[in-house]
């Protein structure tokens, strides 16, 4: 835990620049997704599905939280994560760029748990939640990558990483 602290805590050097546009674009096609889910929610029609579960998925009592749906709030997710990161390029301000990166470990976890929710409770898949959640992992897997290549080395040799 102490390890992780001081991984979460420690400055970031230079991060990439290319490294945060693919960031960026991966959680802009994260955006699309789950909005295009979010307006065929509001308008009441299932869209296209070749996993023949989209429906189920979808129309589940576990496709919203207190009266929203979960695609809504998987593009809020998503926006402040593409947000964070236009304002990191445009400040390079790494307080901003560490605090977003928070947003895909919690969007990992809620990811494993939908995905749980569609195999053994709902037992149907939704393409469109499936491919959220891949797009959430490969932002998670972006994110561990610069918390663990941009932090700054220890400047001592005996200090902890």
């Amino acid at each position: 835990m102490n390890h992780l602290k001081k991984l979460l805590t420690r400055p970031l050097a230079n991060v990439s620049t290319g490294l945060v546009i693919a960031a960026l674009v991966v959680a802009l096609l994260g955006f699309a997704d789950a909005t295009y889910l979010t307006v065929e929610h509001y308008q009441g029609v299932i869209p296209p599905c070749t996993t023949g579960g989209c429906e189920i998925v979808l129309t589940s009592a576990f496709s919203t939280v207190m009266g929203i749906p979960v695609a809504l709030l998987g593009s809020i997710y998503y926006l402040l994560i593409c947000i964070g990161l236009f304002a990191y390029l445009d400040t390079r301000k790494t307080a901003i760029l560490r605090t977003t990166m928070f947003l895909p470990c919690l969007g990992f976890i809620g990811s494993l748990w939908f995905i749980y929710l569609q195999a053994f409770v709902i037992k149907s898949y939704c393409q469109y939640c499936l491919v959220s959640a891949g797009i959430s992992t490969l932002l998670t897997i972006v994110t561990v990558f610069i918390m663990i290549r941009y932090h700054d080395r220890p400047t001592s040799f005996n200090e902890n990483i």
